[in-house]
């Protein structure tokens, strides 16, 4: 019987920002508000993370001392519209969701909306990895990349 998918996890806020900053702050500008701490795979010994602005990039985090780590590839680069990649931090690229962030111009700012889909590539674990992303993308994005944009 094949596994039913979950819905996708998708957030939206608004910032105060034009599209094409917001875009920026989102892929440049990561390493500048990511939680490492937190959310990473080396966590207080990662020193930055690298999104390569083109199709086929790699998206990955280097530790201090020099170590990379994948966490996926990028599968759309639409400056300053659409960003979007595969998302597999210290998994497997097998078992990658997709996450992918949108930009629209709205009157107060940008609308930034993110949305982690492909839950079922994660078997038995898809349910419980799902709520772990739900708390922490509200950390990762509707607090810290808010408050970049700030």
């Amino acid at each position: 019987m094949a596994e039913l998918e979950l819905a996708p996890l998708v957030k939206t806020i608004t910032v105060r920002r034009t599209p094409a900053e917001a875009f920026e702050i989102f892929t440049a500008g990561l390493a500048r508000w990511w939680p490492f701490d937190r959310f990473s795979i080396h966590q207080a010994e990662t020193a930055t993370c690298t999104i390569e602005p083109r199709v086929g990039g790699r998206v990955y985090e280097t530790a201090k001392n020099g170590e990379e780590a994948p966490w996926g590839t990028v599968l759309a680069w639409e400056p300053p519209g659409r960003f979007a990649m595969t998302w597999h931090p210290g998994r497997p690229a097998s078992s990658a969701q997709d996450v992918e962030v949108r930009f629209e111009a709205v009157p107060d700012g940008t609308r930034v909306t993110l949305e982690h889909r492909g839950w079922a590539k994660l078997g038995a674990e898809a349910e419980e990895t799902r709520k772990s992303y739900e708390n922490g993308w509200a950390v990762v994005f509707d607090v810290r990349y808010r408050e970049a944009c700030s």
